[in-house]
């Protein structure tokens, strides 16, 4: 697969069109009595096919746009936004918003970002790269993901589809301080998910691969195998008797506990006092094996910005070094709340870089020597105020190191702030499938509960 370089102009309207609107947007605010605004505008398309037994399930096409707009009356704030860029509902937008400011209450943490916080420059980090694909070549491509399934393994009976999505998209964000930017991106991705087994003993799994460039998504007939590989080590699954031993979080999975984490310390739940990480910043919050690394210049990275939602300048941050915790992630708003200032994450973390450790994942296997190794996670059994974590979970039983046998009907509990300070080692077996990358994650002791 390659990405193929784009017409002109993919979109239904040029940047200098959304440029124009977004700065208008805030002009006419400003005439109608804003004493501050800001104003996003944005244009996209997607493509999805999607292919179950060698037959076409579906076929998507979607073209969105939207335009919003926030405006302050002192610090009384009013939000509004609409898909119809007519200059009468452009208008109309911005008077909506002004109305709603005006029955709001003042809020004295309300407002525009710092003038000096917001970015000045916005270098190129590479995040578009659009992928001309037509709906045969698409369904082909599902086709022989599918395909690649059946082959690996006779198995596999069934499927629930192979999927092939393109997504392309553009943004304008202006405020009245003078700040304007914006870019365009991709995100195009491969999916499959098989079925092996019969009756009560059937078994169901997946793998997907996601990149900006069409050119580093995983090879169709590569996810396909993936897939077929994962579905049928789960047969013949067992349940386990109540114990307490060591979990081994796969790849995949792992970043689910990272992302735990940056809910606790983001400026919404501390300022409503509502994470079990509340007040620890300069404190050890994990073990000391454990370095978070926030990114958000990676080219291609599927999370990089130059600036966030707020416009405000991205910064290369280290969250977590050697187990202590440096930093939270704040927007202008939550900063003030807490008295402190935005760390430019407004609209959540960039690429979040969690250190690997020397160990591949047969290593850590070995490292383990006997636990439990978890593959699925199902439920939400997680408390944000306490940390309480309790999950369903499906992987495998491991012993000498080795894996011996699939375990399906368990649940995983634990507290999170534990949890944090168990970790044992981190993986070197990253895998990029979102903003979060991390390898396996190694806990010493959690408790596991049978059938």
């Amino acid at each position: 697969m390659t990405a193929i370089a784009s017409p002109e102009s993919r979109f239904s309207h040029t940047p200098e069109t959304l440029r124009e609107i977004a700065q208008d947007l805030i002009e006419y605010a400003r005439k109608q009595g804003a004493s501050a605004a800001s104003a996003e505008v944005s244009d996209g398309f997607g493509q999805g096919v999607s292919v179950r037994r060698g037959a076409v399930e579906t076929i998507e096409y979607n073209r969105d746009k939207g335009l919003s707009v926030s405006v302050y009356i002192g610090q009384r704030r009013g939000n509004a936004s609409t898909s119809d860029f007519s200059p009468q509902a452009v208008r109309d937008t911005v008077d909506a918003a002004l109305n709603i400011a005006r029955y709001t209450a003042s809020d004295d943490c309300a407002g525009l970002p710092d003038a000096d916080m917001l970015a000045t420059e916005s270098p190129d980090l590479d995040l578009y790269h659009p992928w001309t694909l037509d709906v045969d070549d698409a369904i082909g491509l599902a086709r022989e993901c599918e395909q690649a399934a059946f082959a690996a393994d006779k198995r596999i009976n069934n499927s629930e589809g192979a999927t092939i999505n393109v997504h392309e998209a553009q943004f304008v964000y202006a405020n009245s301080l003078g700040f304007v930017g914006g870019f365009p991106t991709s995100r195009h991705s491969v999916s499959c998910a098989v079925i092996a087994g019969k009756g009560d003993a059937m078994q169901r799994d997946y793998w997907y691969s996601v990149a900006r460039n069409a050119a580093e998504i995983l090879k169709v007939e590569e996810v396909g195998r993936i897939a077929a590989e994962r579905t049928v080590r789960r047969l013949k699954g067992r349940g386990l008797a109540t114990t307490q031993c060591p979990v081994l979080f796969e790849a995949p999975i792992a970043a689910s506990l990272i992302g735990h984490f940056v809910g606790a310390v983001s400026g919404g739940s501390l300022y409503r006092k509502s994470s079990f990480l509340l007040d620890r910043i300069g404190t050890q919050v994990f073990s000391p094996v454990m370095r978070i690394d926030d990114v958000p210049d990676i080219r291609r990275g599927l999370a990089s910005s130059p600036f966030d939602d707020e416009g405000v300048k991205a910064q290369r941050r280290t969250i977590v070094d050697a187990g202590m915790l440096n930093g939270y992630f704040l927007g202008s708003y939550s900063a003030r709340k807490l008295g402190m200032k935005t760390t430019g994450n407004a609209g959540g973390n960039h690429n979040l870089i969690v250190k690997s450790g020397e160990l591949d994942f047969n290593g850590l296997l070995k490292k383990m020597g006997c636990g439990l190794l978890v593959t699925e996670l199902l439920g939400h059994g997680v408390n944000p105020v306490t940390g309480d974590y309790s999950r369903g979970a499906a992987g495998f039983w491991v012993e000498h190191g080795e894996i011996q046998y699939p375990v399906e009907e368990i649940t995983i509990a634990g507290n999170l702030k534990e949890m944090f300070m168990g970790i044992v080692a981190v993986g070197n077996d990253v895998l990029v499938q979102g903003s979060r990358q991390c390898g396996s994650v190694l806990v010493e002791r959690m408790s596991v509960a049978g059938r």
